[in-house]
């Protein structure tokens, strides 16, 4: 039973099970995603407790606890998130005076991923996908109708959201990304999933362990691109990017 003081500040990294999302929300919380960007601060601040080789989301997780007011964080430490998650629950109980629980989501039951096959701009899809771990309310896919794909985009939510940006409204999305919108973050099946009709670019933070899944479907596909960026998308990054889906025919890439 989680008791919370009215209008609390919880935080959340990775995606909480089902039950804790669901009593947060019934009990009226602030929820916030740690694994977001949220505050203007330097990333060299969580060098002191973090090394550089470390995922940038993790480090902007842990960068989003040092600098926002919160009275509670719930943090993934299960195989639905990472090891290194689990060396970062350990640090954030010691910098910080607030409770930091460590949670196991090994949720099952599937809520669909609509919004990962519908017709829409990449950014805002991965902005409603990352919203929706906030809440246990029930999809309507009448109201996100797939559309015939004419590019893919396999893995897990950048931390720079501007690259999303190149893709056309017609991308599905593969990867820990549907895991996400599916509610079932430690699903390795659903992850590993992709079409081989379309050509789809594999990414992951650089230093991710998540790289090395993306290299081997990468090479598994047809007309696969294995793609990794740490904090920023850097030009490098979306020349490789526009040039891929240019040179795979996908005309409506934006640019």
């Amino acid at each position: 039973m989680i008791k919370l003081a009215p209008d609390a500040r919880v935080g959340i990294i990775g995606i909480p099970p089902v039950d804790i999302i669901g009593a947060l929300n019934a009990a009226g919380a602030h929820i916030f995603d740690l694994d977001e960007p949220l505050v203007k601060a330097d990333m060299e601040t969580t060098t002191p407790y973090l090394p550089r080789v470390y995922c940038a989301i993790l480090r902007t997780a842990l960068l989003n606890a040092l600098h926002l007011r919160l009275d509670m964080i719930f943090i993934d430490t299960g195989p639905g998130k990472c090891d290194c998650a689990l060396h970062v629950s350990t640090v954030l109980r010691d910098i910080l005076a607030i409770p930091v629980i460590r949670c196991r989501n090994e949720d099952k039951k599937p809520f669909g991923h609509p919004i990962c096959t519908a017709r829409m701009g990449l950014l805002e899809k991965f902005q409603r996908i990352t919203a929706g771990v906030q809440s246990v309310a029930a999809y309507r896919p009448e109201k996100f109708p797939p559309c015939v794909p004419e590019a893919g985009f396999w893995g897990v939510p950048p931390r720079d959201f501007s690259l999303l940006s190149l893709f056309p409204d017609t991308t599905h999305v593969f990867g820990w990304t549907r895991c996400m919108e599916n509610k079932t973050p430690a699903d390795c099946e659903l992850e590993a999933g992709f079409n081989g009709e379309v050509p789809t670019v594999f990414f992951a933070q650089s230093f991710c362990a998540k790289t090395a899944l993306a290299k081997f479907l990468a090479t598994k596909h047809p007309r696969g691109l294995y793609l990794d960026a740490d904090v920023t998308c850097g030009s490098s990054t979306r020349a490789k990017i526009q040039a891929f889906l240019e040179l795979s025919g996908v005309t409506n890439a934006a640019g």
